[in-house]
C-alpha cells in the first residue's frame, strides 16, 4: 500500500515519526512535504498529496497539521478525496467502517504522538463495513461528488 504523507510546520514532527512508522511496517510512503518547522501554507502540500490519493497514484492518505482540520477541507475539496480528521481510534475505526474514508487528517496541536499512532494503527486495519446501509450511505455520498466535483484527470 502507498501512502500519501503532507503537512504544515505544525505537523512535521508528527509526520516525520507516523512516516518511520510507517516504512517499518513495510508501507510505501511519498512524502510531499513540508520537511522542517517554518512557516508554510498548508495547501502548497495537502493538495498534491491529494491529487495522489485521487488519481490512484497512492492507495490512502495521512495528513498532519495543527489541528486537522486545514488538511480536511482542502482535500475535501478534490474529487474522489474522502478527508476525516480523528482524534481517536473510535474516531478511526467509525471513519473507515462507516465512511470509507480514504485520507486521515490528524491535529499535531490537540492529539500527542502516542495516540496518533494508535489512530494510524486503527485507520490501516479498518476496513468499511459491507452491510447494505453503509454501502448506500456511501454511494450517496459518491453520488454528491460525482454531481458537484470536477473529475480529476
Amino acid at each position: 500500500m502507498i501512502i500519501a504523507m503532507a503537512n504544515d510546520h505544525a505537523g512535521t514532527q508528527m509526520k516525520e515519526e507516523i512516516k518511520a512508522y510507517l516504512i517499518k511496517e513495510g508501507y510505501q510512503v511519498e512524502d510531499f512535504g513540508t520537511y522542517d518547522e517554518n512557516s508554510c501554507d498548508l495547501s502548497d502540500f495537502v493538495y498534491p498529496a491529494a491529487l495522489a490519493v485521487a488519481k490512484g497514484e497512492c492507495d490512502r492518505g495521512i495528513f498532519c497539521d495543527g489541528v486537522g482540520y486545514g488538511s480536511a477541507l482542502i482535500a475535501n475539496k478534490i474529487n474522489g478525496c474522502y478527508a476525516a480528521v480523528c482524534q481517536d481510534p473510535l474516531c478511526a475505526t467509525l471513519a473507515r467502517e462507516h465512511t470509507d474514508s480514504n485520507i486521515l487528517c490528524l491535529g499535531a496541536k490537540i492529539i500527542g504522538g502516542l495516540m496518533a499512532m494508535e489512530v494510524v494503527k486503527t485507520w490501516l486495519k479498518t476496513e468499511p463495513l459491507m452491510e447494505e446501509k453503509y454501502r448506500r450511505r456511501v454511494q450517496k455520498v459518491c453520488d454528491i461528488n460525482d454531481k458537484h466535483c470536477v473529475p480529476i484527470v
